[in-house]
């Protein structure tokens, strides 16, 4: 191995952004872009994927990382690759995309009515095997394709997921892994691998779906058109990485058996690790490929909380963030600081936003405060926002909680990272609210982090990934349950579990809309 540093590309949802690391796990620099994942007017709910213009900017992180921080070409030692889940990137025959869409997609609300009517138990049936539902995996979508582009359908031969097109942008070879594959619904848990057998019960295309290989493993080098584009060198190895949340376990070290990570971003999702691709009985809750061998993950998702929280601010805290520009500092953390003085509980508000995950019927409530006073002093804008960080833990309980019942264990501690980890009072009333303690790793991005250690384990740097994020993983805070909040956020838990169920009765009702339904709910 030559080389003194390792490269990750990281393709979220809203952005890309391509980071160095040192091989002791240290960020050395990054450059990030910002993309946009369009409306197509004619599909209502849809989210096109732009490979060309994505492609430029990926291309542009690359070059802008390396001059960025003055690492030479010839000093990169691997690189892998991390994105959004869900979204899909279909080829011709040629090699060439055709069609891809991000994970946010929504238009195939139809098409899961169609499913659902080849066979009322399909979806069950489907779960059981595969660990996903309509709700987000690639069935609807590829159904939506054959159903409304034809022409389209008709060339697709091959389908990836983002993190594999990055690759295969950089070197000519596709490969999908299974963290990241196993997401779409078309796999099997236990194999690892897809079942055509799914897409056949389905009505779709049996044969285009390329090989099959393990995260962490050497799939291709970069090529000659790879290196002109991106800067990077010629024959360098490039590794496969994996799914986001999986790879931001790896870099926070949840890497065994009964270990769990919440990350906290637009988006909250619970990551429970086990050593069997079980299911739930009820369908409730997601299951997926951990990037490790032979780990599975159960995964709850709360909705929206960081999404929440950007409109709080914006729309109500104007002056936090007037005074947050002039003292040079995060507008949330003037927010933390007068939301610590409201008592545990909000004075009994209630924030709904996110329901608990019931992925086989998985819908959301409208958005609602209750249970307040036209009192000034106790219910303020920081009550409000102080609301909306323990309704986002007492989701999170309601995850922990639902794993539980399928698993019959509960973590002994919790690794909080993401964005959300950065705020000590989100982290203690986490920490409240679960009665379990709370860890929040130095590297609280950890999902480019990971697929650097994956890239650092292909070519023989790391020989046991488990052991290289213990040891190159640190812990920068630790929060333990104050056991006075903790009773005031148990009895929250059941009032707020109570108050859902007629939230949800009038979005069902059509009073109120939904903040979120699942296509064809």
């Amino acid at each position: 191995m030559s080389g003194d540093y390792l490269m990750a590309i990281d393709a979220g949802t809203g952005s890309v952004r391509a980071v160095i690391f040192d091989t002791q796990g240290n960020q050395i620099g990054s450059s990030q872009r910002e993309w946009k994942h369009l409306e197509d007017p004619r599909y209502p709910g849809s989210m096109d994927f732009d490979w060309k213009t994505n492609w430029n900017l990926t291309c542009s992180c690359i070059k802008g990382v390396l001059a960025d921080t003055g690492v030479k070409a010839s000093q990169i030692a691997a690189l892998s690759s991390t994105c959004m889940r869900e979204g899909i990137v279909l080829y011709d025959a040629a090699g060439t995309e055709i069609w891809a869409c991000a994970n946010v997609d929504a238009r195939s609300g139809d098409e899961v009515g169609q499913l659902k009517r080849i066979d009322s138990e399909l979806e069950r049936e489907i779960y059981l095997e595969s660990g996903q539902t309509f709700a987000l995996g690639a069935l609807p979508r590829l159904l939506w394709i054959k159903n409304k582009l034809p022409e389209v359908y008709n060339k697709v031969a091959r389908i990836g997921m983002f993190n594999d097109w990055i690759i295969y942008r950089l070197s000519g070879v596709l490969a999908v892994e299974p963290s990241n594959g196993s997401t779409t619904g078309l796999f099997n848990l236990k194999t690892r691998t897809w079942d055509t057998s799914i897409a056949r019960r389905c009505g779709l295309k049996d044969d285009i779906f390329p090989e099959v290989r393990e995260c962490g493993t050497i799939i291709a080098k970069v090529s000659k058109t790879g290196a002109e584009e991106t800067g990077l060198a010629e024959g360098m190895p490039l590794v496969i990485g994996g799914g986001d949340c999986q790879l931001g376990s790896i870099g926070v070290g949840v890497i065994d058996v009964n270990e769990a990570a919440v990350f906290g971003g637009s988006f909250w999702q619970y990551e429970y690790n086990t050593d069997t691709g079980k299911t739930s009985p009820k369908c409730d809750v997601r299951v997926n490929c951990h990037a490790i061998d032979n780990i599975w993950q159960y995964e709850a998702l709360a909705f929206n909380p960081g999404l929440v929280m950007r409109w709080y601010r914006d729309a109500f805290c104007a002056e936090e963030k007037r005074l947050a520009a002039e003292k040079h500092t995060d507008p949330y953390a003037i927010m933390d600081q007068a939301a610590a003085a409201v008592p545990a509980g909000s004075c009994g508000m209630i924030c709904a936003f996110s329901d608990v995950m019931n992925y086989i019927n998985w819908k959301h409530a409208a958005p609602t405060f209750m249970n307040f006073e036209l009192n000034p002093e106790k219910f303020n804008k920081f009550s409000f926002y102080r609301a909306i960080m323990e309704n986002t833990a007492l989701v999170t309980l309601g995850h922990l909680r639902l794993v539980e019942k399928v698993t019959g264990n509960r973590p002994k501690k919790i690794v909080f990272a993401g964005g959300a980890s950065k705020s000590a009072l989100w982290s203690q009333i986490l920490t409240d609210v679960l009665g379990i303690p709370v860890e929040v790793p130095v590297v609280k991005e950890a999902t480019a982090l990971g697929a650097a250690l994956l890239a650092g384990k292909g070519i023989g740097l790391y020989p046991d990934i488990k052991d290289t994020a213990r040891r190159l993983v640190k812990i920068e805070k630790s929060f333990s349950p104050n056991k006075e909040n903790q009773e005031v956020y148990q009895r929250a838990y059941e009032n707020w579990q109570a108050a859902y169920v007629p939230q949800l009765q009038l979005s069902d009702s059509k009073i109120t809309k939904y903040m979120w339904s699942a296509p064809g709910l």
